[in-house]
């Protein structure tokens, strides 16, 4: 008996099961929409984001309660109602700062856990799973702006500004927010330590919210603050939101550096993703 021996040739796995083949667009929505729901279902992570602003704007913008107006704005170099006007663009700026431990946090935890390992065995990119990440932890934080507002406006704080400002100063935090959780997200793209996310958070919030204009004037600054608050994209969010709010004027060159800011974590976040973010 004759047999004919057939070989059958199975598709390439860089034809049918290429990353490039698979919507990305739809790999996205489904990460993201997890980041938001999971903020919403964890009632502490909530509180949390609430919470911790609005302890600084009642805490520390009650500091200087007792001081002469007069003397407030001479030390602060601007005509204001009172210090908490002052200090609600700072205390959003410096929130969006933080926001993007938790979006780190969140990461490692899908690690330990095995999630992290299941996205990443599929056709999902590695640069889906981050970007998701990021702009999960920037929609996170934009939950502190109405709650920041109301409560100032409840301690007697008034508001300049037309919709088309208010609407560049939420884009400004956004993106704010988006480049410091790339940044997050990269420095511990490789690690599946708990306390990795806290030691960088502290390493790097620390010196850019006190060596900004967020809290005081850069103008009171000695010159090696200065020279950090020129660069850093929190000093810009936080003038841009005070312009607006205290004066009524916004300078848009301020949006403009906020927005290359966070492009320029965008793409060296993905790039560092790409090649570090692993399970084990």
């Amino acid at each position: 008996m004759t047999g004919e021996t057939r070989y059958v040739t199975l598709p390439s796995p860089t034809a049918s099961g290429s990353r490039l083949g698979v919507p990305q667009g739809t790999q996205f929505g489904g990460l993201y929409a997890r980041e938001i729901l999971r903020t919403f279902r964890n009632p502490w992570v909530l509180v949390i984001t609430l919470v911790q602003p609005f302890m600084w704007l009642a805490f520390f913008g009650s500091s200087f309660a007792n001081v002469p107006l007069a003397e407030l704005e001479a030390l602060l170099h601007i005509k204001i109602q009172g210090y908490l006007q002052f200090l609600l663009p700072g205390t959003l700026s410096t929130s969006m700062l933080s926001i993007g431990m938790f979006g780190s946090m969140s990461t490692i935890q899908d690690k330990r856990f095995g999630y992290m390992k299941r996205i990443l065995l599929t056709p999902t990119s590695k640069a889906t799973v981050f970007l998701a990440k990021a702009l999960g932890s920037a929609t996170r934080g934009l939950v502190q702006i109405p709650v920041m507002v109301v409560a100032a406006l409840v301690f007697g704080v008034r508001f300049y500004g037309d919709p088309i400002m208010w609407a560049g100063w939420v884009l400004g935090l956004t993106l704010l927010g988006f480049g410091f959780s790339c940044l997050f997200l990269a420095v511990t793209a490789s690690s599946t330590d708990w306390q990795t996310p806290g030691v960088i958070s502290n390493f790097i919030t620390m010196p850019l919210m006190f060596a900004s204009n967020a809290l005081f004037p850069a103008a009171n600054f000695p010159k090696w603050m200065q020279y950090i608050a020129a660069w850093n994209p929190v000093s810009y969010s936080a003038l841009f939101g005070r312009g607006i709010i205290v004066q009524g004027v916004a300078d848009w060159t301020y949006l403009g550096y906020i927005a290359i800011f966070a492009a320029l974590m965008m793409v060296a976040g993905t790039l560092v993703a790409a090649r570090y973010l692993k399970v084990e």
